[in-house]
């Protein structure tokens, strides 16, 4: 008697079905991680504009340059986020990896804050605030709005620009 050796149909499709289901648990996990990479190297991006503001506002009289109002897409000429070239280089890297970002600064005060990939919300300012939150109540975006910062958001005090 002859004997075939190999396999069936049905043992070959539970194969291809265990190995369908294993990728997609795999593809989902690639996702998340590559999220959780993106917001981390958001946050690392905006906490180093501590360091270069600071630096910045040292080396210009005491003064973050002209009084920009919210906007890190096309900032005023002459305020510290186009004058300092490694400030702006960092706005553009965590911008890219953000869904939103506002930057305002008078000559005595500056804040940014950005929309992270996976809806929460990160804010440094500088009174040295570097702070995240789920929502936007008590983040740069409430908070943005001090009247010499952006008369289009709600005023609040420079001394807790970031709450």
């Amino acid at each position: 008697m002859k004997k075939n050796k190999g396999f069936t149909l049905i043992e070959l499709l539970v194969v291809i079905a265990i190995i369908g289901i294993l990728s997609a648990v795999v593809l989902a996990s690639l996702n998340t991680a590559r999220t959780k990479g993106q917001v981390a190297a958001a946050k690392a991006d905006l906490v180093n504009m501590r360091v270069e503001a600071a630096l910045f506002y040292d080396n210009n009289s005491q003064s973050y340059g002209t009084a920009n109002a919210g906007s890190c897409t096309a900032p005023k000429a002459g305020s510290l986020y186009v004058a300092d070239q490694t400030l702006a280089a960092q706005i553009s890297g965590a911008g890219t990896v953000t869904t939103a970002m506002d930057c305002g600064n008078s000559t005595t005060a500056w804040a940014v804050a950005a929309t992270l990939k996976d809806g929460t919300f990160w804010c440094v300012d500088s009174t040295g605030a570097s702070r995240g939150a789920a929502s936007t109540t008590g983040t740069a975006y409430t908070a943005l709005g001090a009247a010499n910062l952006t008369a289009a958001k709600p005023a609040t005090s420079l001394a807790t620009i970031c709450n």
